[in-house]
């Protein structure tokens, strides 16, 4: 990453990583939407010059320096409650509504940053996000369930014969695999159709995307490397792979 980029992105990285903590990691729903609300005052202060003294300062100089909107972090936030007070989806479009708020907006925000975003790569770039949103929830399948969330669309639960007590089992039943392996191969085609973004921005940028991207596929590889068994087995990728990828990148051949 160029050298006058790295603090810009850490400031961005910061309100990110914070939001998200707040949604996860606090003790209980309220909890989370009292800290949340918190932080969307914050933010609001800080769009109206007056950033409070903690990570807002950091971010309102990125913000004016490369005329961020604020409408993608407030999307963020938007997410971030709608997880303490829905824990289920009907279509795919509503989880793809949900998409358009938890993940995209963080890469908008990286192309304003990198003086390449338009129309055509914010569309690539959602494309991208999404991607990987939906390959971290088929991963997480077990984990989110545990916390009381279901990704899995309803209607399309329904279409597979996949019931609410399949995902409770100690092993994943053959409905719950056929549906996630029609799920992956979603995911993995926004993530394919979305790689043409890495010809349209900067190199250093198109080198992270599709490092970013290829991490994605790579995360859906292994989740039908178990055969989809996601509620037995966590997939994951291994450090072998995640080397082999940036190995990949530094040498331009991925």
């Amino acid at each position: 990453m160029p050298r006058r980029l790295r603090q810009p992105f850490f400031n961005l990285y910061a309100y990110c990583r914070t939001a998200d903590d707040l949604a996860d990691e606090s003790p209980s729903p309220q909890e989370a939407l009292r800290r949340l609300n918190d932080f969307q005052q914050q933010l609001d202060q800080t769009f109206a010059g007056h950033p409070p003294a903690n990570l807002f300062t950091a971010l309102a100089d990125t913000i004016d320096r490369f005329d961020l909107p604020k409408q993608p972090f407030a999307d963020l936030l938007s997410a971030f409650r709608q997880d303490q007070m829905q824990s289920t989806y009907e279509t795919f479009d509503q989880l793809q509504d949900y998409c358009r708020r938890s993940a995209n907006p963080v890469g908008r925000l990286v192309l304003q940053l990198g003086d390449a975003l338009s129309g055509q790569t914010a569309e690539l770039s959602d494309r991208i996000c999404t991607g990987l949103q939906l390959a971290n929830f088929w991963q997480d399948v077990a984990r989110d369930r545990a916390i009381g969330r279901t990704y899995l669309p309803l209607d399309e639960m329904d279409r597979f014969a996949v019931t609410d007590n399949m995902l409770a089992a100690a092993a994943t039943p053959q409905p719950v695999r056929e549906l996630l392996a029609s799920e992956c191969d979603r995911a993995e085609q926004l993530l394919r159709t979305g790689l043409q973004l890495t010809e349209l921005v900067p190199a250093w940028l198109g080198r992270n995307i599709k490092l970013f991207a290829h991490g994605g596929l790579a995360t859906l590889a292994a989740i039908r490397n178990i055969n989809f068994d996601v509620l037995r087995i966590r997939p994951t990728v291994s450090k072998r792979t995640q080397l082999g990828l940036v190995c990949q990148v530094m040498l331009r051949r991925l």
